[in-house]
């Protein structure tokens, strides 16, 4: 067992005269090494706010986090921010929504890959970059070569996110949360990122923890999902099932309300 999230729970305590909001409510999931799992729900439901605690990405002081994430054994959410911080990029990764964002606008693309690399290994500047290379490529970006001197506004937004997943696979994380990383992107870069991540978990072994509001977009990539609803699970089970013969009216109307091809054709996904 990779992974065993016991009752987690966010609730923000911070918010003035109002009462504690409860982003996440006793949520709990196992995964296995090398598995694909997909968390879906609507904008609001708790699915990144999990992502976000288990990377202890969660200002504890305006928050409170409690439950457990154990993590071949050891639970992340006991962890110091200094003890988190050596599993962070190594051992689990995250891939974000929004790549220009979070990449920096002003570093070359080559130096933001090996960003992870100068954390936690100690190697010289041409191993770095010899590492640098062979995650771009992993992540099929063209060319590593010639993109490694580029910045972030010279890419395309698919490419942009091909970065990121680069820059998340540097150090060969034994788990990668991709947090909504296709939303912004055209249908046919959307299916090559998918593609592309079917691929790692292949060739790597890496298991994904994928979220999403785009129940296609998960459907296509997942073995298991988990349904959320206002921060809570309610319903699980194996993709095909789940999408076949869905249990809970929420459930299925995410999935009566799901984008059509015929609705997506030649346009851009919001998913």
């Amino acid at each position: 067992m990779m992974l065993d999230i016991r009752d987690l729970s966010v609730v923000f305590t911070d918010r003035g005269e109002e009462k504690p909001f409860t982003a996440v409510d006793k949520f709990s999931l196992r995964m296995d090494r090398g598995e694909i799992v997909g968390i879906v729900g609507e904008s609001g439901s708790g699915k990144s706010m999990t992502a976000h605690a288990l990377m202890g990405l969660i200002r504890r002081s305006q928050v409170s986090v409690t439950g457990s994430a154990l993590f071949e054994g050891t639970d992340l959410l006991s962890l110091s921010r200094e003890e988190l911080r050596q599993y962070q990029g190594r051992d689990l990764s995250i891939i974000f929504q929004e790549p220009m964002t979070s990449l920096n606008p002003t570093m070359r693309i080559g130096k933001q890959v090996e960003e992870s690399l100068r954390i936690h290994e100690r190697l010289s500047p041409a191993e770095r970059k010899a590492r640098a290379l062979e995650a771009m490529a992993l992540a099929g970006l063209p060319h590593p070569e010639g993109l490694y001197r580029q910045y972030p506004h010279q890419l395309s937004g698919g490419m942009r996110q091909r970065v990121m997943i680069a820059s998340a696979l540097v150090l060969r994380p034994r788990l990668l949360i991709a947090d909504e990383p296709t939303t912004a992107l055209d249908v046919t870069i959307q299916a090559q990122i998918l593609e592309t991540l079917k691929d790692i978990n292949r060739r790597e072994g890496t298991a994904i923890l994928f979220i999403s509001h785009d129940l296609g977009v998960v459907r296509a990539l997942c073995g298991r999902v988990v349904v959320m609803k206002q921060g809570k699970i309610v319903e699980s089970g194996p993709a095909d099932q789940v999408f076949r013969h869905p249990r809970e009216d929420y459930t299925k109307l995410l999935i009566a309300s799901r984008p059509t091809r015929k609705k997506l054709k030649g346009g851009r996904s919001d998913g």
